[in-house]
């Protein structure tokens, strides 16, 4: 599966697809937020616009989407590594078509690269919004944490997503990932 690379370029007109007209402010993240930075050790909850108490910092919830083809399934949508998958959606556009008209949400590389994220069964036969979940065990591993070391076992890294459909055809959609980045948890 080939890498594909397609940076978001802000503050062009006219703008490429998935970047946005204005510029932007980028970060390298985790992006954290909360008005208790570390907690005082009282065990007490803070007050209205406080800041002290015990710790309240939460992560900030990121999302990356991409045009994706039946024909070629490749995206741009890169996970950054240690992060937590909250939620994948396809939202197909035009049907996937063809004798089989399934597909799965995986990954450029590890060991169980083409259905890493879904099994290989969501169906893409109409037009609408698809959510989609894990449904192997692997799969919950893989969206706890990307960069669990059964599915990485080199190491964490960061892991590129890509749809993998049964046959080719002419159905266009497009994925939708929300997470949060660098979390590092797993359950």
């Amino acid at each position: 599966m080939a890498t594909v690379i397609n940076d978001i370029q802000p503050g062009q007109y006219p703008n490429p697809n998935g970047s946005p007209v204005f510029p932007a402010t980028t970060f390298t993240g985790p992006v954290l937020a909360g008005n208790v930075i570390s907690s005082d050790g009282t065990g007490n909850l803070a007050a209205l616009g406080g800041t002290i108490g015990t710790q309240n910092l939460g992560y900030a919830v990121m999302a990356q989407s991409a045009v994706v083809t039946q024909a070629s399934g490749g995206t741009d949508i890169t996970i950054p590594a240690q992060s937590q998958i909250l939620s994948i959606v396809m939202m197909v556009t035009t049907a996937w078509t063809g004798t089989t008209k399934t597909f799965s949400v995986g990954a450029t590389a590890g060991t169980t690269a083409a259905t890493a994220f879904t099994a290989n069964t969501v169906d893409g036969s109409t037009a609408g919004r698809f959510a989609l979940s894990p449904t192997t065990t692997a799969q919950i591993a893989n969206w706890d944490n990307i960069s669990n070391s059964t599915f990485q076992t080199g190491g964490p890294t960061d892991v590129q997503l890509f749809v993998t459909s049964a046959n080719t055809g002419s159905g266009v959609g497009t994925l939708h990932v929300t997470y949060v980045q660098g979390i590092n948890l797993a359950s």
